[in-house]
């Protein structure tokens, strides 16, 4: 039993070690990953396409680093920008988001990716701090 508890406090120890010391490489990761879900963003029932759309209206952020990203998608020449970046879902016409200089007035501004990293990291402390609660739990 105490092997077990030691094995189990070893795997979290090095879980939050490498977190810490690949945090910039999975920024980088989820940067690119969040680009290429723009690009590949379509209307079907796609997971990466509804994965874009649930981050975009839970964090009220449009794009990557701005709603603008989305100009340069596939996506933006047939639809223009999607429903999921609009501020109200009334006042959001398929004619204003294919208008770049409109569509600013009617979608979130922010990019997501700042948003969804500030994010976690906010929330990293807590969870380390339960971490290391629970392994210190473990050891006594």
């Amino acid at each position: 039993y105490a092997m077990l508890l030691s094995l189990i406090f070893l795997i979290v120890l090095v879980a939050a070690v490498v977190g810490f010391v690949f945090r910039h490489e999975i920024k980088t990761n989820f940067e690119s990953n969040l680009n290429l879900a723009l690009r590949d963003y379509n209307v079907t029932a796609d997971r990466h396409s509804e994965a874009v759309d649930t981050i975009q209206r839970t964090l009220h952020c449009c794009g990557v680093q701005n709603y603008s990203d989305w100009e340069r998608t596939e996506y933006f020449t047939q639809k223009g920008i999607p429903q999921s970046c609009c501020k109200s879902q009334d006042d959001c016409l398929e004619e204003d988001l294919k208008d770049p200089s409109k569509a600013k007035l009617k979608v979130f501004v922010d990019g997501c990716f700042f948003l969804v990293t500030s994010t976690m990291e906010s929330k990293m402390s807590i969870v380390a701090g339960m971490s290391f609660s629970i392994a210190c739990f473990q050891v006594i």
